[in-house]
């Protein structure tokens, strides 16, 4: 009888596995011998805060021809500043990079430098690790509850005004206000009275005013009042076939020539008519024509 010999065959999906991991560790040994560890001079690793700028300085090569890294933020700790290429006093190029912290922890915290790979001509690259940092609060998280050193304060009152001068200025400006008034007052007091002893229609209307009669039914003597201001004003005695010289000695009047006609035929139905013939005119009011007349007379003097 024939014994089968046990003979290990590997599938195809087999092979291919076996195939891709040769080649794949032939690229990673490729790698590795391109990439260098990179000459660091690192930043100090403690004492910063929000704001610091933190520059780390790369060896180059003896030509400085490197391929150059972003600028912008890096993480949420940093941001990358414009790179550029340095020589020292020995003539070697440095590529200086500044990192500055963009963000303030609430406690003492340590963050990283971010790792950096760099292109070289030849393609080969210079490997930067990462750099831990130490970076703390402006200030403490909780207030020292001491004085005013509270975590709340109550609101400040606001300085309540001074009145005292406000008040003295309103008191002045209401002082100064009366005594106008009391000087208006008494200045058209004392034009009334004068104009009532230089002007006669004045003097005429402010009897009519110590009336107690309404201005349709006058007295007698309100009509005598207005008959010697018109005498006095023409300078002779005046009635209705006579207004040419009153008329012609006030020529402010002339305007009012129908309303004194009026005025003396009234006066004469009322002095000379009998009560049976003469019919009072309800229309005719002699308080009017007083303080009509007194107005143009003032207006003219």
């Amino acid at each position: 009888m024939r014994r089968r010999s046990v003979v290990a065959i590997l599938p195809g999906s087999s092979r291919m596995r076996f195939f891709a991991r040769g080649l794949a560790a032939l690229m990673f040994c490729s790698i590795i011998s391109t990439v260098h560890a990179a000459t660091v001079e690192q930043p100090r690793a403690f004492g910063h805060v929000i704001g610091d700028v933190l520059t780390q300085r790369i060896l180059l090569a003896q030509d400085g021809n490197v391929a150059m890294p972003s600028t912008g933020r890096v993480g949420i700790w940093f941001e990358r500043r414009n790179p550029r290429i340095e020589h020292d006093a020995r003539g070697r190029s440095w590529l200086s990079i500044d990192y500055q912290i963009t963000n303030a922890p609430q406690t003492l915290t340590t963050i990283m430098l971010p790792s950096l790979s760099l292109m070289v001509p030849g393609g080969s690259a210079l490997q930067v690790p990462e750099w831990p940092v130490s970076v703390s609060p402006l200030t403490p998280q909780t207030a020292f509850s001491t004085g005013d050193l509270q975590a709340l304060l109550p609101d400040r009152q606001a300085r309540a005004p001074a009145t005292a001068p406000l008040r003295k200025q309103m008191t002045s400006a209401m002082g100064l206000l009366a005594l106008t008034l009391l000087a208006w007052i008494g200045w058209w007091r004392w034009r009334n009275r004068r104009d009532a002893e230089r002007l006669p229609f004045a003097r005429a209307w402010n009897e009519m005013q110590r009336e107690k009669t309404s201005g349709k039914d006058a007295s007698a003597y309100g009509w005598l009042c207005l008959h010697r201001a018109l005498n006095e004003t023409a300078g002779q005695v005046v009635h209705g076939g006579t207004l040419a010289p009153l008329l012609a000695k006030a020529p402010y009047l002339q305007p009012l020539q129908s309303q004194l006609e009026r005025f003396y035929q009234h006066s004469s139905e009322r002095f000379f008519a009998s009560s049976e013939t003469s019919a009072p005119d309800t229309q005719f009011s002699l308080r009017d024509l007083s303080r009509t007349l007194y107005r143009a007379e003032r207006k003219q003097g």
